[in-house]
């Protein structure tokens, strides 16, 4: 019986152990499935965030992808509406970027203007809030403008005399004021050695920068019209930028003394020449005008031909003249050249129709010796040079010369 009942024991004890052996087994059977599930789950959401589960910035960009007809003044913004905005560019088929830039608010926003007739790429870097990295891209088409503005910057390349401004010229006008200063804030003139001046308008058309008094013989000036996308017109716009250089000469100013009949020329303030002359019979057509003028061109040989300026053939005072040595100081018509027809009044009376004549040869001798932009200034006569009439920025003072200014 003990026996039998200590043997029992041990079977019982050998079942029991069994069984914890068992449930042991039952638990870590149900213990080791859980934990691989948590895993196998975290394994599987870190595959899926490289993949399906990733999450890309997202961006808006302005213009809309596909885009036509946008204004060149039109600004490009770029914003990221979750992640971090990286790196963007705007460019054009040539590969010319528009300037812009991130602010601290993150959006990024274009600076400079737009070409017209234009197709335009922007590409953006993002990192998403996950640290996905990404890149979008967009495009988009600007306006065709009715007329395309052209213009030129006059003297590119030239030695001129002290007197010749930087001039931006445009072949049509530049219609209202608040177009005007937008041309002139985007404008930059940069001379060596420095010197005070501004910018003015002689007239819509003509955008010009004159130091303060006549430049310092030797100095460069450069100017540049970064003037692409800007508007001058209705249906008009700017589809290039330009720039240029021209360095001043020596110092040669000329003065006509109109009632004396000479010329005084002056190099570096010194007298080197007095010219005898005949300049326009007192009249209201004929008179030479008074004031001061800027060599425009070296014409040489020109035709005088009064039907040019509203006289005809066979109406009084009509005429028609081969005359050499042109230097052209208006646009109205005024010229000094050789005039051999007079010589007998050059000194003496006014007989021209408003030019100032010399004898053939101090003619030829001004030619040789003058630049476009040297001075001419004319005194003694009733009727005004205006400004338009020629390039007449040194019709004004320095302070109201500023005043020409469409920013002022």
């Amino acid at each position: 019986m003990v026996g039998r009942t200590r043997g029992a024991r041990l079977a019982v004890a050998a079942t029991m152990v069994a069984g914890l052996a068992l449930v042991a087994g039952c638990s870590g059977g149900v213990d080791s499935p859980a934990t691989d599930d948590v895993a196998g789950s975290s394994s599987s959401s870190s595959s899926s965030s490289s993949s399906a589960t990733a999450t890309p910035a997202e961006l808006t960009i302005t213009p809309a992808k596909g885009a036509t007809g946008v204004l060149p003044t039109e600004p490009v913004v770029v914003t990221a509406t979750s992640g971090t905005l990286g790196e963007v560019t705007v460019t054009d088929a040539t590969g010319r970027k528009v300037a812009g830039e991130l602010g601290d608010d993150g959006t990024w926003t274009s600076s400079g203007l737009l070409a017209p007739s234009a197709a335009y790429t922007v590409s953006a870097t993002a990192t998403g809030e996950d640290g996905t990295p990404s890149t979008t891209t967009s495009t988009f088409k600007t306006l065709k403008p009715k007329v395309t503005a052209t213009y030129g910057i006059l003297n590119s390349g030239e030695t001129v005399g002290v007197g010749m401004p930087a001039s931006i010229q445009f072949d049509s006008a530049v219609t209202t004021a608040k177009m005007r200063a937008e041309v002139e804030k985007r404008v930059t003139v940069t001379t060596s050695p420095k010197q005070a001046g501004a910018w003015g308008w002689l007239d819509n058309r003509q955008l010009m920068w004159r130091p303060a008094y006549y430049w310092k013989p030797g100095t460069k000036v450069t100017i540049t019209a970064p003037l692409t996308g800007v508007q001058t017109g209705e249906g008009k716009w700017v589809g290039n930028d330009d720039s240029a250089s021209f360095t001043v000469g020596s110092s040669m100013v000329s003065t006509v003394d109109i009632k004396g009949h000479h010329m005084t020329v002056r190099r570096g303030g010194q007298v080197i020449k007095v010219i005898p002359v005949s300049t326009g019979r007192p009249g209201a057509t004929t008179e030479t005008r008074s004031g001061t003028k800027v060599i425009i061109r070296k014409e040489g040989h020109v035709t005088m031909d009064s039907t040019t300026i509203g006289i005809p053939k066979g109406k009084p005072g009509y005429y028609k003249e081969e005359t050499d040595w042109n230097l052209r100081v208006t646009w109205t018509g005024e010229y000094l050249h050789s005039a051999p027809w007079s010589v007998g009044a050059q000194g003496n009376a006014n007989v021209s129709h408003g030019c100032v004549n010399m004898s053939p040869a101090n003619a030829k001798w001004m030619f040789e010796n003058s630049k476009v932009g040297d001075v001419v200034t004319f005194k003694g006569s009733n009727r005004p040079f205006l400004p338009t009439e020629g390039i007449g920025v040194w019709q004004y003072s320095f302070a109201k010369w500023k005043a020409q200014s469409a920013l002022a």
